[in-house]
C-alpha cells in the first residue's frame, strides 16, 4: 500500500473488525507512515466511544429522535473523532511508540522516555474516561462485569449464526443477556443440568427434543402471575442461537422483526408487538440490553486489536 493510499484513509474512521485488521496489516509494514496512521485510527476509535458515551449521558427530548437522526449523529461523531485525533503530543503518539517498540523499529521523534512508560496507562485512562462519561450525568449504569463476561462468552457463537441468519450478533447476545439476567438465571433441566436455552423459547406441541420445566412469570392483562412452563433444551449455546434465529426468520409471526436489522430498538419493539414476551415493557428493556451488548462488543474489538 502506498503512502497516498494510507493518507487517504485519514479522513475516515475504522469502525469495524475488518478495517481494524487492515490497519494492523498496514502497521505490519513497519513504515513510519503506516504506523502513524494506524495509531491515529485507534485514537479516533477511543474518541468516538468517548463522544458516544457523553451523548448517551445527555437526556433526549424524543421529539425528533428516530433512526435517521441517530445515523446522522453517529456519522457526525465519527467526523469529530477523526478531527480531534492525530494531534502532536496526543494519545496517537503514545500508541505509535508502543507499536514501534513491539516491532523493533526506531521510535518516532517527539516521544520522550517518560511518555513511553505511560502508554499502557494512557490507554487504560481513555477507556475509563469513556465509561465515566456514560455514568456522569445519566441514570444508565456502566456495563457490569457479568455483562462483559457474558458478551465475551457468547459473541463468537452469535457471529457464526449471524452469517447464516442475517440477525446482528449484538441483537442476539443482548436478548440472550436480557432473558437470562446476563447468565445469572439460565434455565436448568431437572437435576440442575444446563438447558443452554438463552432465549426462553418454550417447548410447544411440535417440539420433540429435550425439555426443562421451570417456574416463570407471565403477564395477564398487565398483572404478573407465576406459572410452570416447559422450555426447550439444547446440547450447546450455539444450538440455542441457531434455533432462535430459525424461529425469528422462519415464523410469519416475526416477519416484521426479522426485517428490522438496521435498528436495535426497532427490532426490540417489533418483537414485543409480535408477542415474543408478555412483559408490557419488554421492547424498552430489550432495546437497552442490545445497546449494552453493542457497546461491549465495540470495546472488545478495539481492545483485541491494540
Amino acid at each position: 500500500m502506498s503512502y497516498g493510499q494510507i493518507s487517504s484513509a485519514s479522513d475516515s474512521l475504522a469502525a469495524d473488525a475488518r478495517t481494524l485488521n487492515n490497519l494492523k496489516l498496514q502497521a505490519g509494514q513497519k513504515t513510519p507512515e503506516a504506523i502513524k496512521e494506524t495509531a491515529k485510527q485507534f485514537e479516533s476509535l477511543f474518541m468516538r466511544e468517548l463522544i458516544k458515551s457523553m451523548r448517551e449521558a445527555t437526556m433526549k427530548s424524543g421529539l425528533t429522535d428516530n433512526p435517521g437522526s441517530d445515523l446522522g449523529t453517529d456519522l457526525l461523531d465519527q467526523q469529530f473523532a477523526v478531527q480531534m485525533s492525530g494531534k502532536p503530543g496526543g494519545l496517537s503518539d503514545l500508541i505509535a511508540a508502543q507499536l514501534t517498540r513491539q516491532m523493533g523499529g526506531t521510535e518516532p521523534s517527539g516521544v520522550d522516555s517518560a511518555k513511553k512508560s505511560t502508554t499502557t496507562s494512557a490507554l487504560g485512562k481513555a477507556s475509563a474516561l469513556a465509561a465515566y462519561g456514560a455514568n456522569s450525568a445519566s441514570p444508565k449504569k456502566a456495563p457490569t462485569l457479568s455483562q462483559s463476561n457474558f458478551v465475551q462468552q457468547h459473541t463468537a457463537a452469535a457471529i457464526n449464526v449471524e452469517k447464516t441468519s442475517g440477525i446482528p450478533a449484538s441483537y442476539m447476545v443482548g436478548q440472550a443477556g436480557h432473558e437470562t439476567g446476563w447468565g445469572k438465571h439460565e434455565i436448568k433441566t431437572k437435576g440442575g443440568a444446563p438447558s443452554y436455552n438463552l432465549f426462553g423459547i418454550k417447548a410447544g406441541a411440535g417440539w420433540t427434543g429435550k425439555v426443562a420445566e421451570v417456574s416463570t412469570t407471565e403477564y395477564v392483562n398487565g398483572d404478573a402471575k407465576k406459572t410452570v412452563a416447559k422450555f426447550r433444551a439444547y446440547s450447546s449455546y450455539e444450538e440455542s442461537f441457531r434455533d432462535y434465529a430459525r424461529l425469528i426468520t422462519k415464523s410469519p409471526r416475526y416477519a416484521q422483526a426479522s426485517q428490522q436489522t438496521g435498528s436495535g430498538q426497532a427490532f426490540a419493539t417489533s418483537l414485543q408487538k409480535a408477542g415474543y414476551a408478555t412483559d408490557p415493557n419488554y421492547g424498552a428493556k430489550l432495546g437497552q440490553a442490545i445497546q449494552v451488548a453493542q457497546r461491549l462488543q465495540r470495546s472488545q474489538v478495539v481492545a483485541q486489536s491494540i
